[in-house]
C-alpha cells in the first residue's frame, strides 16, 4: 500500500523555491519547511531503497547538512535540515550544476555531457562518472569527495538504465526534485 501521506507541495510553493530547495523538498514530507532524519528515511523508502541504505541516508545527510542549514542557531540533535537555508550546506568538489544560491545553472549541467560524455552523448557510462568525480574534487576537501561520490554513486546504482547508462534527463531530474516524485509513484505502482 503506497504511502498517501505525502503530499506534493502547491505550484505557489514550488515556484517561491530554489531549484535546490526544489530537489530537498520532497524529503520534507510534511511540508513544514524542515527535514527531519526520519523524513529522510521515509523519502529514501518511498524511492524504493531498502531499510539500510535509507538509515545510512538519513543520518549521512542530516548530521551533515543540519548545522549548516541552521547558522546562528543552537545545534540540534534532532539534526533538522532547513530547506529555505539549504543553499547554505552546498558542498564542494560538485558539478556546480547550482550556484551559491541554490539556482541551476544550464552551462554548468551541458559541461557534464561535453566534459564527460565521451561515450553516448546525453549519458554517463561507470567509468566516465568516475573520471568526472575526480575532476571535480577540490584539493583536501575531503568531505566534498565523500558528499559528491555518495550523491552520484547511489544516483548511479538508484537509476542506471539496463546498459549501465545513466541517462541525461534522470540527471537533469534529479537536479529540480522531479526524480524523486517519479520514482515514488513507481515504486507505489510495483507495490500494488
Amino acid at each position: 500500500m503506497a504511502d498517501v501521506s505525502h503530499k506534493s507541495p502547491s505550484q505557489a510553493e514550488t515556484q517561491e523555491q530554489s531549484v535546490l530547495q526544489k530537489h530537498v523538498s520532497f524529503f520534507d514530507r510534511n511540508h513544514d519547511g524542515i527535514v527531519y532524519p526520519w523524513e529522510t528515511f521515509k523519502g529514501f523508502r518511498a524511492i524504493g531503497c531498502g531499510i539500510p541504505l535509507s538509515t545510512f541516508a538519513a543520518v549521512f545527510i542530516n548530521v551533515g547538512l543540519s548545522q549548516k542549514t541552521r547558522p546562528g542557531k543552537f545545534p540540534s540533535l534532532l539534526f533538522p535540515v532547513e530547506v529555505g537555508n539549504i543553499h547554505k550546506a552546498k558542498h564542494g568538489s560538485d558539478s556546480g550544476v547550482y550556484d551559491t544560491q541554490g539556482r541551476f545553472v544550464p552551462e554548468k549541467f551541458e559541461e557534464i555531457f561535453t566534459k564527460h560524455a565521451l561515450t553516448y552523448p546525453n549519458a554517463l557510462t561507470s567509468d566516465e562518472l568516475k573520471k568526472m568525480l575526480r575532476a571535480n574534487r577540490v584539493p583536501k576537501d575531503y568531505a566534498g569527495w565523500l558528499a559528491s561520490y555518495s550523491e552520484w554513486k547511489i544516483l548511479y546504482v538508484l537509476c542506471k538504465d539496463k546498459n549501465g547508462l545513466l541517462q541525461k534527463e534522470t540527471i537533469r531530474a534529479v537536479y529540480d526534485g522531479s526524480l524523486f516524485e517519479r520514482m515514488e509513484r513507481e515504486h507505489a505502482a510495483a507495490r500494488q
